[in-house]
């Protein structure tokens, strides 16, 4: 798939309209757009902590692979599913879609994480090292970027399914990178 962006400003977007992936027009405020917006500013946010001092270099290449895969969600959700041709032909051409693969990539990096972090006993508190307050940050654009897809009627499910795992996985990174001293929640302490 090769990708031509030769002007970066069309103005077809100034009446609060942008195109999707199948050239239909919906409203800027569309939960398809939300959606992948919010997708967008999740990949932006872990760009931002791929920078920061104290992240593990094995992370840093996990997160690479997921910034990616963000815009194959974005990809993916900008494209409606096309109806069915009255005369049974498919589409002209396939569309990328996320896959099962995917999700169990990440399953499998939340697994090989978890085995090397001790059990919680407390709910943990967002912060600790830069690194982990950083993953926190992305963990809660992550599921708010899963609540946004869920709106989204027609969406392929595994998008929905890569967003959980991969909040799973930003939390699980949080703890690796606060390693022993995880700041946790002592309910009631400040009464």
């Amino acid at each position: 798939m090769t990708v031509n962006l030769t002007r970066i400003y069309t103005k077809l977007g100034d009446g609060g309209e942008t195109h999707l992936g199948d050239m239909s027009r919906v409203p800027k405020t569309h939960p398809r757009i939300e959606a992948y917006g919010d997708i967008d500013e999740l990949n932006s946010q872990i760009g931002v902590t791929i920078t920061v001092d104290g992240l593990p270099e094995r992370y840093v290449a996990w997160l690479q692979r997921v910034q990616n895969d963000l815009f194959d969600l974005g990809a993916d959700l900008s494209v409606p599913e096309p109806e069915p041709a009255a005369d049974g032909e498919a589409p002209a051409r396939e569309r990328l879609r996320v896959r099962p693969e995917q999700v169990a990539w990440l399953e499998s990096i939340c697994d090989e994480v978890n085995a090397t972090l001790a059990p919680l006993k407390s709910f943990i508190l967002p912060g600790g090292t830069a690194a982990a307050a950083h993953l926190h940050v992305c963990r809660t654009v992550c599921r708010r970027a899963e609540r946004r897809s869920i709106l989204v009627t027609d969406a392929n499910p595994e998008v929905v399914r890569y967003l959980n795992r991969l909040s799973d996985l930003l939390f699980i990174l949080a703890r690796g990178a606060n390693g022993d001293a995880e700041p946790l929640w002592e309910p009631g302490r400040y009464r």
